[in-house]
């Protein structure tokens, strides 16, 4: 683990206040596009961080456990008075699909990496909050207390719409070659070498000049109040953005909620999508695998007893809740470990599936369908990055996926991929595509 910014690389000092203001997102108004962004309006969470008060990177998954371990241990932070409460993070971040993938566009966010903000603002049930942080160290308490008067003295109070702005713009995908892999998973699966493997694709866009990112987030998070819209943003001034509905994990006081996200359709066929049988055998795919992850971290796990219907405006899917009381000594960095990556978004059986994608897909996923969110002690939110882009300047890459499974053509899941990227494709071009 690398920690910049801290003399010791442990320890900070953090100061809030409450901010009188209606949303987090705003501010950009101000102090222009957060480093780090997160909001889920069905769990009342929405954050916004700017700055880099300190730094966490791992090369690697064994090392993205420890350093999720260290980010998740009793708190290294101190605050000058009592507490915050109902803070999510402080650590924000993400981490790559899989350590397979040489596009240079994705060097910049490495193989893991999490933010702690030099002053963050989220919502709680009585308003929003403001927190500052700064390395231990001389004049630490000074730097927290400074940054706390400046941002409640020049926060703006409305809160931030999305702008009905349209743009232009020109997209480029292969349709054969994903096709071709389609087939090839169909092959494999004849063969008996997996029942399902997830085949993701990328759809390249450019546009006549830069997007604004942060109109993207306001439209996002307006269009899909059951997702987590969320930004992360690396050095070279690329983000990762999107609105994602797949919860990998939520772990709080020992207790953990996940689901089981799988078997999609259109709005208008949702009433179909519960009797399909290949839908249903998808999804229960990803129920078993879930419920056999979970078996060595917790004495008791309980599913749904029939998946529901999750509607999105552009898409439906399956889902099925999970929850269990974790072992003592179980946390994040474990339950990851197990969890990720679901057969939702990679395959089962997932070695399989997985060397699959590896040799087939020809993409560098990078952080798209990895875990992304919050970290803190004890505590952790953190969702699969699906419907996402990578997004610099006036360019962008879409990605998006579909489960293979016996039944599947390769033309159903091309017309699913295109669904899919349609909640993209809109908060790119400002809602007319």
């Amino acid at each position: 683990m690398t920690t910049l910014g801290s003399p010791d690389a442990s320890r900070w000092v953090a100061g809030w206040s409450v901010l009188h203001a209606a949303d987090p997102l705003a501010g950009a108004d101000v102090w222009g596009e957060p480093c780090v962004y997160w909001e889920q309006p069905s769990r009342g969470e929405a954050v916004a961080g700017w700055g880099e008060a300190g730094l966490a990177r791992a090369e690697d998954a064994p090392r993205a456990q420890d350093v999720l371990r260290r980010l998740s241990a009793p708190d290294g932070v101190r605050w000058l008075e009592t507490p915050a409460q109902d803070m999510p993070g402080p650590w924000f971040g993400g981490m790559r699909f899989s350590s397979h993938g040489e596009d240079a566009a994705w060097a910049p966010f490495g193989f893991g990496r999490w933010t702690l903000p030099e002053w963050m603002v989220w919502r709680t049930a009585e308003g929003l909050r403001v927190a500052a942080f700064a390395p231990e160290g001389p004049g630490a308490e000074h730097v927290v207390r400074e940054r706390l008067a400046r941002v409640t003295s020049f926060f703006p109070a409305q809160a931030r719409a999305p702008r009905d702005v349209s743009r232009a713009l020109r997209m480029s995908a292969a349709r054969p070659a994903f096709e071709r892999q389609v087939e090839h998973a169909l092959e494999a699966i004849r063969a008996e070498r997996f029942h399902k493997v997830v085949l993701a694709r990328a759809v390249e866009v450019e546009a006549d000049g830069d997007f604004d990112r942060v109109d993207i987030l306001a439209r996002l998070r307006e269009h899909y109040p059951r997702c987590a819209t969320f930004l992360f943003r690396a050095p070279d001034g690329a983000a990762f953005l999107g609105a994602t509905p797949e919860t990998l994990c939520r772990v709080e006081g020992g207790q953990l909620e996940t689901e089981a996200l799988a078997g999609s359709a259109a709005p208008a066929l949702a009433e179909r999508l519960g009797t399909s049988d290949k839908d249903r055998r998808e999804h229960m795919a990803v129920v078993h695998y879930i419920l056999r992850a979970l078996k060595p971290l917790a004495a008791q796990v309980e599913a749904d007893r029939e998946p529901g219907v999750l509607a999105l405006r552009n898409v439906v899917h399956l889902r099925t809740g999970i929850r269990a009381g974790l072992d003592q000594g179980v946390g994040v960095a474990e339950v990851m470990a197990a969890l990720h990556p679901t057969p939702a978004v990679g395959g089962t059986p997932r070695e399989n599936a997985l060397a699959f994608i590896s040799s087939h897909e020809a993409l560098d996923r990078g952080w798209y369908a990895g875990p992304v969110g919050w970290v803190g002690p004890g505590r952790a939110h953190q969702m699969v990055a699906l419907r996402s882009a990578w997004v610099k300047g006036a360019r962008a890459r879409l990605f998006v996926g579909a489960g293979i499974v016996a039944g599947s053509s390769a033309e159903s899941e091309w017309r699913e991929t295109e669904m899919k990227g349609l909640a993209m494709l809109r908060a790119l071009g400002g809602g007319h595509v």
